[in-house]
């Protein structure tokens, strides 16, 4: 009984590790998202009727490339004015 219980154990987390089979569809990465206006929008407006069909890590990395379209890369330099404000 004793060395059943280890085997059971491994066999329980083993099949744990095996993801989902639904993740496996082939969903653009954030970078490709981002330089498809077109495709973006489209996904965007599905994702708002529809996410549970297209699922979550699509729909986060639509909202992602959204982000980084809108924001930039946040590399933005700071150009303080030549004359200081008074108040």
């Amino acid at each position: 009984m004793k060395q059943i219980i280890p085997l059971l154990l491994v066999g329980a987390l083993a099949a744990c590790d095996q993801p989902d089979s639904s993740e496996h569809v082939d969903v653009p990465t954030i970078e490709e998202l981002a330089i498809d206006p077109e495709r973006l929008k489209a996904l965007r407006q599905q994702c708002k009727t529809d996410r549970p069909q297209l699922g979550d890590v699509l729909c986060d990395r639509v909202a992602e490339a959204t982000n980084r379209r809108f924001f930039g890369d946040g590399n933005v330099p700071y150009t303080p004015p030549k004359n200081p404000p008074k108040f």
